[in-house]
C-alpha cells in the first residue's frame, strides 16, 4: 500500500516524502478547519437546518479535497468560500428572496456552467487572457488578505484595523505564539506550522485566554442530513433572480478560482503544467455542492500554510480530506484551537506571498495601476473577487487611452464588461 501510495502521487519526482505530505495536510486541516463552523452558520441563516449544514460542509471539503487530490495531484484543499457563502445566503436568499432549495439550484447550475468553461477552450483562454501584472496582483492580493486576516486573529489589529489593545493578556499572548512561529519558521524546524498551531494552544490553555465552550458543540448525527441532500430545486428557474444568481455565482467562480490556483500552482508550486487539471477538479468539486447541501467550494486561500510546510502533491490534500471525515465526532476538540495559534501562520504565509510584486511593472502605469488597485482592494474589502474586477475593468481602460491597444487580449473587454455587471447586479440586490 505505501509503495502504491509512492508511486501514484511521485513523491520521488516531486522531491517530496511521506511525512512531508502529511504534515502539510495536518497543518492546512487546522487552518481551514473553522470553515465548518462559520460555513454552517451562514447556511444556517438561509434557513437550511444547522446540524445538516455541518455534515454538508464537511463532505463538501472532504469530497472536494479528494477530488483534486487524484485528478490533479496538487496540495490543494477545497472548502466553502467565504463570500461566496455569503452571496448565497444574503443575497440570493434573503434579498433576492429565493428559497434555500432554488438557492441550491443555482449552485447546481453554476456549477455545470463553471464545468463546462473548465473542460473546454474557453477555460484556457480565460486563464491566457489575463496578463501576467495582474495575476502576480492578485497573489500578492491574497497574501495581503491573509496577513490582514492573522493580525486580526491575534488581536494585534482589531477588526476596524485599528492598533490592539496591548495591555490584554490575550494580544500579550498572541504576540508570544507570533515569535515562536517566526522562530521556528525562520530556523526551518520540520513541521514548524503545525508545530506553531500546538505550542499556541496550549499556551493560550495555560494562560487561561481560551475560553471556548465545549458544551456548546454540534449534534454530529447524520440523522437530519437527509432534509438537504440532493434537495436542490429548479422550479425558479424560469425567473430572473435564479439566472442572475447562478450567473453571478458562475462569475465568481470563474475567475476567482483562476486567479487563485494560478497564484498557487504557478506560482508558489512552481508547477503552470498543473494549472489545467486543477482548475477542472476545482469545477468538479464545486458542482457536487448543490446535491451536497452547501454553497460552491472554492480553492482556499490557506493552502498557502500546506504548500508552505512542504506540501507539493496530491498526498496532501488526501490527508486533508480523510482529517475532514475523521472531524465528524471531535469537533468539539478541534474547537479548542484559538484563532492566535493559527494567525502566525496567516501572517508568515502573507510575507511569502507578497514576494510576487517585484515581478509587476509599477514604472508602467497601465500595468501597475490595475495591479494596485488589485493587491489593495482584496485585503481592504475581504474579498478577492472585488480587488480582480477592478484590476479587470482598469487594464483595458487605461491601455485603450493610452493607445496600447494591441496589449489587450480581446477576451479582457468581455471579462471587464461582465464585472461591470457583477457590480450593477451586486448593487441592486
Amino acid at each position: 500500500m505505501y509503495k502504491k501510495i509512492l508511486d501514484f502521487f511521485d513523491f520521488k519526482g516531486h522531491n517530496t516524502d511521506f511525512k512531508k505530505e502529511f504534515m502539510a495536510g495536518v497543518t492546512t486541516f487546522f487552518a481551514v478547519v473553522y470553515i465548518i463552523a462559520v460555513n454552517s452558520s451562514i447556511l444556517s441563516d438561509a434557513g437550511i437546518p444547522r446540524e445538516a449544514a455541518v455534515i454538508s460542509t464537511i463532505l463538501a471539503s472532504s469530497i472536494g479535497s479528494i477530488i483534486i487530490a487524484f485528478y490533479s495531484n496538487t496540495p490543494l484543499i477545497m472548502i466553502p468560500g467565504m463570500g461566496v457563502n455569503t452571496l448565497f445566503t444574503y443575497t440570493l436568499v434573503n434579498n433576492m428572496g429565493l428559497s434555500w432549495q432554488s438557492a441550491l439550484g443555482t449552485v447546481v447550475m453554476s456549477g455545470l456552467i463553471f464545468t463546462i468553461t473548465a473542460f473546454t477552450p474557453l477555460g484556457n483562454i480565460l486563464k491566457e487572457a489575463i496578463p501576467d501584472s495582474l495575476k502576480d496582483s492578485i497573489t500578492v492580493g491574497i497574501g495581503l488578505l491573509l496577513t490582514v486576516l492573522g493580525l486580526q486573529k491575534s488581536g494585534i489589529i482589531d477588526y476596524n484595523s485599528a492598533l490592539g489593545d496591548f495591555s490584554t493578556l490575550q494580544v500579550q499572548v498572541s504576540v508570544l505564539i507570533l515569535i515562536i512561529g517566526i522562530i521556528l519558521f525562520v530556523k526551518n524546524i520540520p513541521g514548524n506550522f503545525l508545530l506553531t498551531i500546538i505550542i499556541g494552544t496550549v499556551i493560550s490553555i495555560i494562560t487561561g485566554i481560551n475560553t471556548i465552550d465545549l458544551s456548546s458543540g454540534f449534534n454530529f448525527s447524520l440523522q437530519g442530513y437527509s432534509s438537504i441532500f440532493m434537495k436542490f430545486s429548479f422550479e425558479d428557474i424560469t425567473k430572473a433572480p435564479f439566472w442572475i444568481g447562478s450567473i453571478s455565482l458562475a462569475m465568481v467562480l470563474i475567475f476567482s478560482n483562476i486567479g487563485v490556483i494560478n497564484a498557487f500552482v504557478s506560482g508558489m508550486l512552481k508547477s503552470p503544467e498543473k494549472f489545467n487539471s486543477s482548475y477542472k477538479a476545482n469545477a468538479l468539486s464545486a458542482l457536487s455542492c448543490g446535491f451536497l447541501g452547501t454553497s460552491p467550494t472554492v480553492t482556499a486561500a490557506e493552502n498557502a500554510a500546506g504548500i508552505a510546510a512542504g506540501g507539493k502533491t496530491g498526498f496532501t490534500a488526501l490527508t486533508a480530506g480523510i482529517l475532514f471525515i475523521m472531524s465528524i465526532p471531535i469537533i468539539p476538540f478541534i474547537k479548542l484551537i484559538p484563532d492566535n495559534a493559527v494567525a502566525p501562520i496567516f501572517i508568515i504565509i502573507g510575507y511569502l506571498m507578497l514576494q510576487s510584486i517585484k515581478s509587476i511593472n509599477f514604472q508602467d502605469m497601465t500595468e501597475g495601476i490595475p495591479a494596485f488597485f488589485t493587491l489593495a482592494l482584496i485585503p481592504f474589502s475581504s474579498d478577492i473577487v472585488n480587488g480582480m474586477a477592478f484590476g479587470f475593468i482598469l487594464y483595458p481602460i487605461l491601455k485603450l487611452i493610452t493607445g496600447k491597444r494591441s496589449k489587450i487580449n480581446p477576451t479582457l473587454y468581455v471579462t471587464a464588461l461582465l464585472f461591470c455587471i457583477y457590480f450593477i447586479l451586486k448593487a441592486s440586490f
